[in-house]
C-alpha cells in the first residue's frame, strides 16, 4: 500500500511539472537599469514600464528599477556590455550612452539635424517608425540584445550660470558639462565653449562646486526635476540642439527565457511606456496633447507648465527662434560633416528621407 502511495505522489508529481508553465523558471527578480533618478521623466518612465508588467503578467515578471546607474558603478556609458553579458537584464538607456560602441546612435545627436525642421516632435516620431528607426533596430539586435521598444528623454536644453545666449559667439570659453561621448566634445568646442566630460552620478557635485559653468539635457526630463536653478543655473537656453530617445532593451538570453505570452505582454507594455515617456518629455512643448494623455491616466505630474516653472523660480528662459537655429546649425556645420561618415550617410538620408515624409 505504501508503495502504491509513493508511486501516486511521484507520477502527480511529475504530472505537476509537465503541467507547470514556463514561468516557473523565471527569475524571482529582474534588474532594469536606469542612469538618472527616479524622479526624472526617465527614472518615471522605468517605473512605469515594470509596474505594467507586473500587473500585465499577475506578478509572474517581476522587475526591479535601479537608478542613478547604480548597476553600472556610475559609468554609464558601460551599459551596452553589461546588458550583453547578462550582468543587467533590462535596461531604459539613452542612444547617447550607448553610442560609443554603436556609432550609428549618433544620428540624434548630430548638432540641430533634429531641430531644423519646423515639428521637430513629428520629426522625431517620423525616423522612429520609418526605414531609419528600422535600420537602428537591427544595428542594436546585432550587438547581441534584444530591442523592445523606444522612450523619450527629450531634447536636450542648456541651462548656465551665465549668460543669456543669444548667438554662438555667446558660448565662446563656457565650461560645460557634457555627456563623455566624442561628439559632445566636437560640437561644443565648435561653438567656442570649452566641454568637460562629466558622468551624470558626479555631475551635481560638480555644479555645487562651480567646476562648470552650465550643463545641457532635457528640461521636462532632468532640468526641472533635479532643480538647477539651485546650483546657480539661472539661464535656460531652449534651443533643442539634439534629441535624447531612449530605448528598452533585454538580455537576449532572459528575453527567449519568457513565453511567447509574455514576450507578447512585455512588447505592449513597452508601447504603452512609450507613450507616457514622450507625453512627459513634451508636455507643455505641444498643443496640449501630452497633458491630455497623462491626464486620461492619471498620470499628470506637478508641474504642467515647464516655462512658468523655471521662471518661478528665477530663470531667464531664451527660446530660440528658426533664425536663430539656422544660425547654430551653420555654426555646426564641421561637426555635421564629420559625424555623418561615422553614423553612416545611408542611415542619415533614410533619417532626412522619413523627417520629410518621402
Amino acid at each position: 500500500m505504501k508503495r502504491f502511495f509513493r508511486t501516486a505522489l511521484m507520477a502527480a508529481a511529475c504530472v505537476g511539472l509537465l503541467a507547470s508553465p514556463a514561468f516557473a523558471a523565471y527569475k524571482q527578480e529582474y534588474k532594469l537599469s536606469i542612469v538618472p533618478g527616479p524622479t526624472s521623466g526617465w527614472g518615471m518612465t522605468g517605473t512605469y514600464f515594470a509596474d505594467l508588467v507586473k500587473e500585465r503578467t499577475q506578478g509572474r515578471i517581476n522587475i526591479k528599477v535601479y537608478h542613478g546607474a547604480q548597476l553600472m558603478a556610475g559609468k554609464q556609458t558601460s551599459e551596452l556590455l553589461l546588458v550583453r553579458n547578462g550582468a543587467i537584464d533590462f535596461s531604459y538607456a539613452s542612444t547617447i550612452n550607448w553610442s560609443p560602441q554603436i556609432p550609428a546612435f549618433n544620428l540624434t545627436a548630430l548638432p540641430f539635424f533634429v531641430a531644423n525642421h519646423n515639428d521637430r516632435n513629428a520629426a522625431m516620431d517620423a525616423w522612429e517608425k520609418g526605414k531609419a528607426g528600422e535600420m537602428m533596430i537591427k544595428t542594436v539586435e546585432s550587438k547581441g540584445v534584444k530591442f523592445i521598444g523606444w522612450g523619450e528623454n527629450g531634447f536636450r536644453e542648456m541651462t548656465t550660470s551665465k549668460g543669456p545666449i543669444n548667438t554662438p559667439a555667446d558660448m565662446k570659453g563656457l565650461k560645460i558639462r557634457i555627456v563623455g561621448t566624442p561628439i559632445f566634445k566636437d560640437i561644443f568646442e565648435a561653438l567656442g565653449a570649452n566641454p568637460q566630460a562629466i558622468n551624470w552620478s558626479e555631475a551635481v557635485t560638480g555644479f555645487q562646486q562651480g567646476i562648470v559653468d552650465g550643463q545641457e539635457n532635457p528640461t521636462n526630463g532632468i532640468n526641472i526635476p533635479m532643480k538647477l536653478w539651485q546650483y546657480g543655473h539661472k539661464f535656460l537656453t531652449d534651443w533643442h540642439y539634439m534629441i535624447d530617445p531612449l530605448l528598452l532593451t533585454a538580455n537576449q538570453k532572459v528575453w527567449k527565457d519568457f513565453s511567447k505570452e509574455d514576450q507578447a505582454i512585455l512588447m505592449e507594455c513597452a508601447k504603452d511606456a512609450e507613450k507616457y515617456s514622450k507625453a512627459l518629455s513634451r508636455l507643455g512643448f505641444d498643443d496640449g496633447s501630452s497633458l491630455a494623455y497623462l491626464q486620461s491616466i492619471n498620470k499628470a505630474p506637478a508641474v504642467t507648465d515647464p516655462y512658468g516653472e523655471c521662471e518661478k523660480n528665477g530663470m531667464t528662459v531664451v527660446k530660440f527662434t528658426p533664425e536663430q537655429v539656422k544660425e547654430f546649425y551653420a555654426a555646426t556645420q564641421s561637426v555635421r560633416d564629420k559625424w555623418i561618415k561615422e553614423v553612416g550617410a545611408d542611415l542619415v538620408k533614410a533619417a532626412e528621407a522619413d523627417m520629410a515624409g518621402k
